[in-house]
């Protein structure tokens, strides 16, 4: 804790102070390029990996990068993060970013990581078609390669959930709204 108190000391000299007035822009409004929907795995830091600054990107951030489909009366913060940058912030573009290694999807392939966390195991039942597909369609790969697909189909099955949001569909039918489904791989060999 004393190194995050240590932290925010030193932005406050070292960053804010000399980029006072830009920060001052940023308490007025926002206009960030992009709704960037990606894990809250701590070694994936959106900012640091696409090089933007503050107010450039939205962020949504949860285990696995899993957006559930629009359940009418439902509300859920995905939900609601969502439309607001459609409809409140008039994002035109929207990342859904995965990653290699990702926990939420391990746990996907192998449910008995979860067995002491219900709330977890409910939370991915999100990404249950995402296993459902790499078992049907890549049952002949194993460990390391296997996680990696799941991976990445789990990117294209939120993508599919993303639609489902009316703020989205509506922005798709006019053309206004551009979806990207990515995933972040490190560059060093694991």
């Amino acid at each position: 804790m004393e190194k995050l108190i240590r932290g925010i000391h030193k932005f406050q000299s070292d960053v804010f102070a000399p980029n006072e007035l830009f920060f001052r822009g940023l308490a007025d409004s926002q206009a960030p390029q992009a709704l960037f929907i990606t894990c809250s795995d701590s070694r994936l830091v959106p900012d640091l990996i696409c090089q933007t600054q503050p107010g450039e990107l939205f962020v949504l951030r949860n285990a696995g990068n899993i957006v559930p489909p629009a359940m009418p009366g439902a509300p859920s913060g995905e939900a609601a993060t969502i439309e607001y940058a459609i409809r409140g912030l008039g994002i035109k573009h929207i990342v859904l970013c995965g990653h290699t290694r990702c926990g939420a999807m391990k746990a996907v392939a192998e449910p008995q990581c979860t067995a002491a966390m219900p709330r977890v195991r409910q939370w991915l039942e999100h990404a249950q078609a995402s296993a459902e597909i790499v078992c049907s369609c890549y049952s002949h790969l194993t460990g390391e390669a296997q996680w990696k697909v799941l991976v990445q189909e789990n990117v294209l099955v939120q993508l599919e959930h993303l639609r489902t949001h009316p703020a989205v569909a509506t922005a798709l039918a006019r053309g206004e709204l551009k979806m990207h489904g990515w995933v972040y791989k490190p560059l060093f060999p694991r």
